[in-house]
């Protein structure tokens, strides 16, 4: 599989790299100042291009649009992460494409299908999916389930045979996501929101626990070991023992406790 790709920041080059470390050879296009990723984070910009050829293009030159032009002749597939309007000035969408390689497949990856010209970044789409609380995210979870979702998507095309194209949205990609919350099951008062004292995180005398003991055999066994009602409160017992005793003390009772993990940089 033969790939061009001018996918910047997170989902395009994951998607790429997953390729990549299935057989396929890519080439990037990238603008003259590159990828913003390469300045926000380098390493993992590192990482994801391992094995991508890189070419740096000004698409608003002649030039640029030829040689980009070239590389597609002989692609299978062409991955973008552009709102559609911006494709079509280039003649970079897929109806334009088709004319002139009708064997190419065409990914675009945009930010809300319904909304696919609207600007926005994985904090906004996780906002929209009421997926925030106080602090920014851990993790790109739009951004990254999008990436898996471009991922299926290629492959999908590839196996149908040649031509076709596909959009990937970003926050279409957390509809998954947010099933729980929209259902109940996570919402504040919820059973896996907070009501259940069986299942939460705690505070130890040190760092932080998480304790799962929702099936009624491991909830019968954590209220029996901690010798206390079925349905108590338990924050103030593991606050007793720090979080690696707690997990060590589920691990022998055949609890699922576990300490939470104090997760850091690359750069730590």
């Amino acid at each position: 599989m033969k790939i061009v790709t001018m996918a910047q920041n997170v989902p395009g080059p994951v998607a790429v790299a997953r390729l990549v470390a299935g057989g396929a050879s890519a080439i990037k296009i990238e603008a003259p100042w590159g990828d913003p990723l390469d300045g926000f984070c380098k390493s993992w910009y590192d990482e994801l291009h391992a094995g991508v050829t890189i070419v740096r293009l000004d698409l608003k030159s002649a030039d640029g649009m030829r040689s980009l032009i070239d590389l597609l002749g002989s692609a299978d597939v062409f991955i973008a992460s552009h709102r559609p309007a911006a494709l079509e000035r280039l003649a970079l969408d897929a109806a334009s494409l088709a004319q002139r390689f009708p064997l190419l497949r065409h990914l675009n990856i945009v930010g809300d299908t319904a909304h696919p010209n609207e600007p926005g970044h994985d904090l906004t789409y996780q906002a929209k999916a009421g997926l925030l609380q106080d602090g920014i995210p851990k993790t790109l979870l739009a951004d990254l389930l999008g990436a898996e979702r471009a991922h299926a998507a290629v492959l999908e095309m590839m196996h149908r045979g040649t031509g076709g194209q596909r959009v990937v949205g970003l926050f279409d990609a957390l509809s998954t996501l947010t099933a729980p919350l929209r259902h109940g099951l996570t919402a504040p008062g919820g059973v896996l929101g907070g009501a259940n004292p069986a299942y939460g995180i705690y505070a130890a005398s040190d760092g932080r626990v998480a304790v799962g003991a929702l099936e009624p055999r491991f909830r019968d066994r954590l209220y029996g070991a901690l010798g206390l009602t079925d349905g108590s409160p338990i924050a103030a017992v593991m606050a007793t023992k720090t979080a690696a005793e707690w997990e060590q003390w589920g691990h022998e009772r055949d609890i699922p406790i576990t300490a939470a993990a104090d997760l850091k940089t690359a750069t730590d």
